[in-house]
């Protein structure tokens, strides 16, 4: 990934921190974003500490003035934008004890323009800044897919981010897909699962080394990645 330019939204914590970091190691000079300018500096120092290169800017995906400057940003700083990996979410509340027989309508409204509306904001934001082999990635899970009692308007908005994603990857000659981890240690699964570090390689082989056949409208999981890898 040496010179590329990449941007991830939701990047402060998490899998997003992880992947700027995994990027930043392969040599990648990546624009980093969330609401959290604090986090994001300690996220910054890190990367530096190893040499990476690193741009942080606080940004909310659900204000697309935001997000149009990100992408300005990355563009003036690095030329056309190669990877740009749709990450921020959010859940209110304990994973798995939200169903929508209880779900409050603001957590209902701020689940789909977090995670529904932030992953199309990011996308349609870096159309103009794309490089000619740019590839959109979208953080997703199983339970965008799968109904699973408890997941609420969390589960419904990931199921827009994927629909968000297939619609892109129709329009686009980018190719734009998914990126399913599994269950990540992260506060949006209560800390239970994977460490993010060890998926961070995933979406640097789906940056990379994927076929954008298999990208593009599709969903990569733990599955395709092990047995790309293996």
């Amino acid at each position: 990934m040496d010179g590329d330019t990449t941007v991830v939204t939701g990047a402060s914590k998490g899998i997003g921190a992880a992947v700027v970091r995994e990027f930043a190691a392969a040599g990648a000079h990546v624009v980093a974003c969330a609401r959290d300018a604090d986090e994001l500096d300690d996220l910054a120092a890190t990367v530096e500490s190893t040499d990476g290169t690193v741009t942080t800017q606080r940004a909310d995906v659900r204000d697309e003035f935001d997000v149009e400057r990100l992408m300005e940003t990355a563009a003036r700083e690095g030329g056309g934008i190669d990877t740009v990996v749709a990450n921020a979410g959010v859940y209110h509340g304990q994973a798995g004890e939200t169903p929508l027989t209880s779900e409050a309508y603001a957590a209902f409204d701020d689940h789909l323009r977090t995670n529904g509306r932030g992953t199309f904001t990011t996308i349609r934001e870096s159309l103009p800044h794309l490089a000619a082999d740019a590839r959109i990635l979208v953080t997703s899970g199983s339970v965008a897919r799968e109904a699973k009692p408890g997941y609420g308007s969390y589960a419904v908005s990931k199921a827009t981010a994927e629909a968000v994603a297939r619609g892109f990857a129709a329009d686009l000659d980018h190719p734009v897909g998914v990126v399913d981890p599994g269950v990540v240690a992260t506060d949006l699964t209560g800390g239970t699962g994977r460490d993010p570090a060890d998926v961070a390689p995933m979406f640097r082989w789906a940056a990379t080394d994927a076929t954008a056949e298999d990208l593009d409208g599709g969903i990569l999981d733990l599955q395709a990645w092990k047995r790309a890898t293996r």
